[in-house]
C-alpha cells in the first residue's frame, strides 16, 4: 500500500508541475482532463502528507523515550504524544486503505432517476410524487439541475410514472444505492377507518449515456408517434406530439409524452434509452466479475426491497444495512446525507473486507 502511495505522491507533483506549464493551459480539454485527475488524486495525497508527519512524530516520541533520562513532566508528555500518535496513525492508515478502493468510474455523473408507482394503485402514485420530491429537494441542497423528462399524472397529484435527470458532479455517487422497491406505510387520505396501507414504488437510477458512449444504430429502432393525454383526458395534445420508441434487439421501450414538442420528446426518450442500454451492458459487465466486486449494500436489482417509510412512527428503514432513523418527514424535505453516508460506508466496509480476504 505504501509503495502504491509513494508513487501517487510523485505523480501528484509531476501532474502539479504539468499544469502549470504555458502549453497545457492552453489546451482547455487537455488541462480540464488533467485537472479532474489532480482533483482525484488531492484527498489521498493530503491524507498520506498527514500519515507522515504523524509518523515522524511518532518516531521522535519513541526515540526519546527509549533514549530515557527524562523527568517524570516531560516524559509523561512525550508518552501521551506517542500514544496519540500512536492512535492517529491506525486511523489514518483505514481512512487510506479506504481512499485506494478502486473508483467507480461512474460515481462523478449525471443520473437519470425513473419511479414507478407499483402495488398500491392511487396510494403508490401519490408516494411516487413524494419520492420525486424528496430526491428534487435533495439536488436543490446540492446546487444540481434537475430536467424532467418524462411524466406520466394521476388526477389526485400523484404519478403513475415520472423520468428526470439530476445534472450535477458526484450525482450518481449519491445517489447510485437507491435502485429497488421503495415500500411506504401509512393511512391513506381516502381512508375513512383510519387504517394503515401498505404500497409499494419501484426506482431505477440510470448512468446518464452520451451519444459517444452508447452509439445506437437507427435501424434497430422503431419508432411510433401518437397523441399525449395528460389526468384524466386533460391537455389533450392535437398533434401527435407524444412519442414511442422501440429498441427492436432488446425489447427495451421508452415513452416521452411530456413536451408539446414531437422534436424534444425525440429527444429525450433517446436519452433515457440511451442510459437504460448502458445500464444493461454494465449489468452484463458486473455479472462477468466476481462477486465481491459488485456493489455490496444492494445489487441494484429493481426488484429488491430495499427500503419503508413508516408513517405512523415517523420512521426510514434501509434493509440492506439494518440502518433506522425516526425523522422521516426530516428525510422525505432532501436531507438524505446521512441515510447516502451510512450506504457508502457500508459499501466501502464490506469492499475492504473483500479486498483485505483475497
Amino acid at each position: 500500500m505504501f509503495e502504491k502511495l509513494v508513487l501517487t505522491e510523485q505523480k501528484y507533483e509531476e501532474l502539479s508541475t504539468k499544469l502549470s506549464g504555458p502549453e497545457i493551459i492552453s489546451d482547455n480539454r487537455q488541462y480540464a482532463q488533467l485537472m479532474r485527475e489532480y482533483k482525484n488524486m488531492t484527498p489521498v495525497v493530503e491524507k498520506y502528507r498527514e500519515y507522515i508527519n504523524c509518523k515522524e512524530s511518532l518516531d521522535e516520541a519513541r526515540e526519546l523515550l527509549e533514549g530515557g533520562g527524562l523527568d517524570k513532566d516531560f516524559k509523561e508528555m512525550v508518552q501521551a504524544e506517542w500514544e496519540e500518535n500512536k492512535e492517529a496513525i491506525e486511523r489514518l492508515t483505514e481512512e487510506l486503505k479506504i481512499l485506494l478502493l478502486p473508483k467507480d468510474p461512474n460515481d462523478d455523473r449525471n443520473v437519470i432517476i425513473e419511479i414507478r408507482g407499483g402495488a398500491g394503485g392511487e396510494e403508490a402514485s401519490l408516494f411516487a410524487n413524494s419520492l420525486y420530491r424528496m430526491y428534487t429537494m435533495y439536488a436543490e441542497s446540492k446546487g444540481w439541475k434537475q430536467e424532467i423528462l418524462n411524466a406520466n399524472p394521476t388526477e389526485l397529484g400523484g404519478f403513475k410514472e415520472i423520468s428526470f435527470s439530476l445534472i450535477g458532479e458526484g450525482a450518481y455517487s449519491r445517489l447510485k444505492y437507491e435502485s429497488g422497491v421503495h415500500r411506504v406505510q401509512r393511512v391513506p387520505e381516502t381512508e375513512s377507518q383510519g387504517r394503515i396501507h401498505t404500497s409499494t414504488v419501484t426506482v431505477a437510477v440510470l448512468v446518464e449515456a452520451d451519444e459517444v458512449e452508447l452509439e445506437i444504430n437507427t435501424t434497430d429502432l422503431k419508432i411510433d408517434y401518437f397523441r399525449a393525454s395528460g389526468a384524466g383526458g386533460q391537455h389533450i395534445n392535437k398533434t401527435e406530439s407524444a412519442v414511442r420508441i422501440t429498441h427492436l434487439p432488446t425489447g427495451v421501450v421508452v415513452e416521452c409524452q411530456d413536451e408539446r414538442s414531437q422534436h424534444k420528446n425525440k429527444d429525450r426518450a433517446m436519452k433515457i434509452l440511451r442510459s437504460r442500454l448502458f445500464e444493461a451492458l454494465q449489468a452484463e459487465h458486473d455479472e462477468k466479475i466476481a462477486s465481491e466486486r459488485r456493489m455490496q449494500v444492494g445489487t441494484g436489482d429493481r426488484s429488491e426491497r430495499i427500503r419503508t417509510y413508516n408513517y405512523p412512527q415517523g420512521r426510514l428503514t434501509d434493509h440492506r444495512i439494518g440502518l433506522t432513523i425516526y425523522r422521516l418527514e426530516d428525510l422525505l424535505n432532501g436531507n438524505l446525507d446521512e441515510v447516502f453516508d451510512a450506504l457508502a460506508t457500508a459499501d466501502q466496509a464490506a469492499k475492504l473486507a473483500s479486498s483485505s480476504g483475497e
